[in-house]
């Protein structure tokens, strides 16, 4: 496990709803590869990694709400294009959506989507997320009990 204690912390967040057919998850495009993600970013040395999901889900996607107490899950990945080629642990939260703002910072730099959870889990590339996505209902199910 050296390799996660030198990984550069980051968090992420799951939007979800309610929708007309269930469960809804929110995903964004990169804004490089344009490749659908979900709202993740650096954890701030003043911020605990719950705090830099929910800000993350603003800033990116313009959605505010409650941050689970428990988080789905980590899962790591290389950025080729950083300096140093270097190895990031994202935690990944449910974040329950209260609102949704008609601007944000970077609203005109992405697009986004809603989509029941199985569509969301095949757009995603990075494995690990797939399987948390995947994992949602259940996990929702859980910390209600």
């Amino acid at each position: 496990m050296a390799w996660f204690r030198r990984a550069i912390p980051q968090a992420a967040a799951v939007p979800y709803r309610s929708g007309a057919d269930g469960l809804e998850v929110l995903l964004i495009t990169s804004r490089r590869t344009r490749r659908w993600i979900v709202p993740k970013g650096m954890v701030e040395l003043n911020q605990t990694p719950r705090e830099a999901a929910a800000q993350e889900a603003f800033e990116e996607a313009g959605v505010r709400g409650d941050v689970a107490g428990k988080r789905l899950g980590v899962y790591t990945y290389r950025k080729v294009d950083h300096p140093s080629g270097a190895v990031f642990a994202v935690q990944v939260f449910p974040l329950r959506v209260t609102s949704e703002a008609d601007d944000w910072p970077e609203r005109g730099q992405r697009r986004k989507q809603w989509l029941p959870v199985n569509a969301a889990a095949r757009l995603v590339r990075e494995s690990r997320l797939k399987k948390m996505l995947l994992t949602l209902p259940n996990a929702l199910r859980l910390e209600r009990e």
